[in-house]
């Protein structure tokens, strides 16, 4: 932790991440199979991450958990793993970016089996945090591996594949986690990683080589502290605050400090000698617009799969597998999609392609908006389609400029920063969209049950969750319970619809700035890699 910190020079980094590896200017002889294993080791996590949320009424039911212990759930992994991406990726680039994966994937495997034994939610909770230290590490190392062991001619095509393996990963997710909970217990949701990382492991120790330059600097402490910090900080404030409220004094606190740890770690990436990421690559227009808009992507996506999934089984009565089979609209498009988007943005540019993607994605969520109790599946597929032909437009490009932006020796750094913006926006967007639901279910719901005089305890436990509404109302039963039941299911819906429009509002949004702020630029004939590296190396303005 000895950094000396001075201010260093304003130039722009020399973005040499869009060259031939020094190591194999033609590619390695085995990249195929090496992007196989890659691609293999990233849907452990990837898949994680959303077969939770079929399982989420499930989890409310048997370990007594309300909303905000299942934002907790689901975001403990995100969190951690958000917050531990960018020092991930550095100690992997300063001391091995096989070894990284190597571990990772071993600590994922042991939180996955810990997390399906858990006896509560608590515990389930710390589980997930360990799980998301394991994803940490992996995550970055697959997409800066894939960088070096590919020449640029193919590595825009190499990046969609892994991009569309993220997308598709997203949404099986659902549909296994609701396959699992026909046949088995809960658990049996995080014991399905185990045999995939087993595999995935005996892939990379057979076939992937070490890409990285070990001992190049230490590691920055300070910053991994002060990073992690403010995420927590702030998460912890948005879930927490429609129990605090949205102006209590814990909420505005908690804001505060993580916003000052932002603002404190900017300040000390631009001036300690060896930063997790040299931060002044966001001079680049091409970098930071696709960075945002891989953030809200995410940010979408992950806000409304945590209350869609719980309208599907809550309000239309879907069991967990038929749940998940119905959000398989999104992973045919997404699947789609993905491979296309690179030979698109080389015809039209990255601006016009992310632009439309952003567009897309954000027209789903408002179509979604509009359901109601009543409404026919037909209605939900083609909106969730919509949604994932708009994932599979923004990924692969936005990656792509990514990954041929930030220097070569910073590349899991930079793979690192990919998969943060990732995480950060989807724990956003659990928090978010989520606490909003629930803010709204409880203040309205509260309202509907208080005119029809049910009783104190009652609707107390109906406003936790739609999930403990569902449960008391038929535990009583009869006409009253019914009402309880429908009241719950109507005001969830009309939570759900909220949550919706504000992300899609948040995507249209940023699909219009991404017209102004992406750099209109089109690749030469030929070339199969974006251009933009060229704004930065070149020095040109941002």
């Amino acid at each position: 932790m000895h950094a000396q910190v001075s201010p260093r020079p304003p130039t722009h980094p020399q973005a040499t991440g869009g060259m031939a590896s020094p190591k194999w200017p033609e590619g390695h002889p085995r990249r195929k199979q090496i992007l196989l294993v890659l691609c293999l080791s990233l849907l452990a996590g990837v898949i994680d991450n959303t077969v939770l949320n079929t399982a989420l009424p499930t989890l409310a039911r048997v370990l007594h958990a309300g909303t905000s212990s299942l934002q907790w759930i689901v975001d403990g992994y995100t969190l951690c793993f958000a917050a531990l991406l960018i020092p991930a990726g550095a100690l992997g680039d300063r001391y091995g970016r096989r070894r990284s994966l190597i571990g990772g994937l071993v600590v994922f495997a042991l939180g996955s089996l810990a997390a399906s034994f858990a006896p509560n939610a608590g515990v389930l909770i710390a589980d997930r945090v360990l799980m998301g230290l394991g994803a940490a590490f992996v995550m970055p190392a697959t997409l800066s591996i894939l960088n070096a062991v590919f020449p640029p001619r193919e590595r825009a095509q190499a990046i969609a594949a892994w991009s569309a393996v993220a997308g598709v990963g997203i949404i099986i997710g659902p549909t296994l986690g609701g396959l699992l909970l026909a046949q088995f217990w809960w658990g049996s949701v995080f014991l399905v990683n185990v045999p995939i990382v087993v595999i995935a492991l005996a892939g990379v120790l057979w076939v992937v080589p070490e890409t990285a330059e070990p001992g190049r600097c230490s590691l920055d402490v300070i910053g991994t502290l002060l990073v992690a910090g403010a995420l927590v900080a702030m998460v912890d404030a948005i879930i927490e605050a429609p129990s605090r409220g949205w102006t209590g004094l814990g909420t505005l606190g908690e804001v505060a400090v993580g916003l000052g740890a932002l603002a404190i770690f900017v300040w000390w990436e631009l001036r300690v000698e060896s930063p997790l990421i040299d931060l002044r690559i966001f001079s680049s227009r091409a970098f930071s617009a696709a960075s945002g808009s891989i953030t809200v992507t995410f940010f979408a996506l992950f806000g409304s799969l945590f209350v869609f999934t719980q309208y599907l089984q809550l309000v239309h009565g879907y069991s967990p597998l038929s749940a998940g089979v119905r959000a398989l609209p999104f992973a045919f498009a997404t699947g789609v999609m993905s491979p296309l988007s690179p030979v698109l943005a080389k015809r039209l540019g990255n601006r016009a392609v992310i632009s439309a993607g952003l567009a897309l994605m954000g027209l789903g969520l408002l179509d979604l908006s509009t359901a109601q109790v009543a409404t026919g599946y037909p209605a939900l597929a083609l909106a969730v389609a919509i949604m994932g032909a708009g994932m599979g437009l923004v990924m692969a490009p936005a990656s792509s400029t990514i990954m041929t932006t930030v220097p070569a020796h910073q590349a899991s750094a930079g793979s690192a920063v990919n998969d943060t913006i990732r995480e950060v926006g989807g724990t956003l967007g659990v928090a978010i969209v989520g606490s909003l639901a629930a803010a709204i279910y409880r203040s309205r719901l509260s309202t509907k049950l208080a005119a029809h005089h049910t009783p104190g305890f009652v609707a107390h436990v109906a406003t936790s969750s739609i999930a403990a509404a569902d449960a008391i109302g038929k535990s009583i039963g009869g006409a009253r319970g019914g009402e309880i039941v429908q009241a719950a299911r109507a005001t969830f819906t009309t939570a759900m619809a909220l949550g919706m429009r504000v992300a899609g509002g948040i995507a249209v949004a940023a699909a219009l700035a991404a017209i102004a702020v992406i750099p209109r630029v089109r690749p030469a004939r030929g070339a199969t890699v974006p251009t933009h590296v060229e704004l930065v190396a070149t020095g040109s303005p941002a």
